[in-house]
């Protein structure tokens, strides 16, 4: 009898995962506590698009699926900065031509997968089914129908806790593992978000240059876009939730406030958002953590993915690719021990806690990074100097961003050489103003010395 699996959560990962068993001759059933995204508008205001990178990119190469998936993508090549004056300038995101990320729609993606998944024929998906409890001694799990409440147990040779950053999977995961052996911390990052739209232009026109994701960074918040199949960019305001001074959403309460602070701040792109104040009092405002967790597995019989594992804040634009890169691993290791579910379980864990600390680290870094750092000349001359030392010594030096998203290095692996990268960047570029003035013959000694 084929063993079946049971995946907690139908979103982007849990139906990537339901794919790659799919594809391992497994039975599946997916259990999502929302209703079918191809037939109901859930978005709610939130995430409606993501960026895709290397790494997610491999993941679905592996289902083949990459041909489908580039239909919904538009290339992105850098961060176009718009400053308080109404300028911009585009920051390329690598130097290559293949060094771009993709803008892709969260609906658009996740309803490809579950279609993907539902064709091979060996999934079922159930919608409006939340997790209620898990027998895992007894290999059964109870879901609670959120439109009738009815009730149904069901039994698994496997369970995959895929169920998002709230994840009712971890909590039950973590108390069958027990306070010695189970360790959780959730960190809020007392920043907020609210999602707002820029619409097509004329004839379905970008107001705004398409393949970039645009940045308004203001200091100690910003405002971004992607841009969208349709013509319109959705756009995201990050603000601290509250704050002894300066701006914050505890004070955009009316519409005077909100009209008052988007003048001020984005007077540019204000007129570019005919519904603001609708869209800012309508959508609800997003919440903002990290989530780390140890270990992601219960012996052979459980595993968490995704977010319900790693939930990351959305700087690094690496939330999505790095679930993708749990599947994609995961999926290399059935491979590699078919059926011994507890060294695939125990090696997943070991291998991936690691790195999804080490992104997780990364993309709080990089809130710095896009809503002030990108306006400092500093930074911008360390950014050129890192280009070429890229070109000098390509085997031996590689910006850090460009091995989270363009290459498939560890995330711990790139934090690590990351580091060596800014103590050799900062020495460049201190007491200069031009990466002209850079002296190439003392970059040379320091790239050997620290990289080899």
């Amino acid at each position: 009898m084929t063993e079946k699996i049971v995946i907690a959560g139908g979103g982007l990962v849990g139906a990537m995962a339901a794919c790659f068993f799919a594809r391992q001759g497994f039975e599946v059933e997916i259990f999502e506590q929302r209703a079918d995204l191809r037939r109901h508008d859930i978005s709610a205001g939130r995430s409606i698009n993501l960026a895709l990178a290397n790494r997610g990119i491999h993941a679905l190469e592996q289902l083949g699926l990459m041909e489908r998936v580039s239909r919904l993508l538009i290339p992105m090549r850098g961060r176009m900065v718009h400053d308080g004056d109404g300028g911009a300038t585009l920051q390329p995101y690598g130097q290559k031509p293949e060094e771009v990320i993709y803008s892709v729609s969260r609906g658009g993606l996740n309803a490809l997968l579950l279609d993907a998944a539902e064709e091979s024929g060996k999934v079922k998906v159930h919608f409006s089914q939340a997790l209620r409890t898990i027998d895992f001694a007894g290999k059964r799990a109870t879901f609670t129908n959120g439109d009738s409440g009815e009730q149904r147990t069901v039994t698994f040779g496997r369970f995959i806790g895929a169920d998002g950053a709230g994840s009712r999977s971890r909590a039950l995961l973590g108390a069958a593992l027990g306070k010695g052996a189970w360790q959780e911390t959730v960190e809020p990052l007392g920043h907020q978000y609210k999602e707002l739209e820029i619409p097509a232009g004329a004839h379905g026109s970008f107001q705004l240059e398409k393949h970039a994701l645009h940045i308004w960074p203001r200091g100690g918040f910003m405002l971004i876009a992607l841009p969208n199949l349709d013509g319109s960019f959705t756009v995201t305001l990050f603000l601290p939730a509250s704050a002894a001074d300066g701006p914050s959403f505890a004070t955009l309460t009316t519409a005077e406030a909100v009209k008052a602070f988007f003048r001020q701040f984005f007077p540019k792109v204000m007129p570019l958002i005919p519904n603001l104040l609708q869209d800012f009092f309508d959508n609800p405002t997003g919440h903002l953590g990290t989530v780390r967790c140890a270990p992601w597995n219960l012996d052979e019989r459980a595993i968490l993915i995704g977010d319900a594992a790693h939930a990351l804040v959305p700087f690094h634009g690496q939330g999505m690719n790095c679930g993708f890169e749990d599947c994609a691993l995961l999926n290399e290791l059935m491979q590699r021990e078919p059926g011994n579910w507890h060294k695939i379980f125990a090696d997943y864990s070991a291998a991936r806690i690691p790195d999804a600390n080490a992104i997780a680290d990364m993309a709080l870094e990089n809130y710095t990074e896009m809503r002030d750092s990108v306006r400092d000349p500093k930074f911008i001359l360390k950014k050129a100097i890192g280009f070429e030392l890229e070109k000098r010594f390509p085997e031996r030096f590689t910006p850090r961003y460009s091995m989270v998203m363009f290459h498939r290095l560890p995330y711990a692996e790139a934090q690590r050489r990351g580091e060596i990268n800014r103590g050799i960047l900062s020495e460049l570029a201190a007491d200069i103003d031009s990466a002209d003035q850079v002296d190439w013959g003392r970059a040379e000694r320091l790239v050997a010395e620290r990289l080899g």
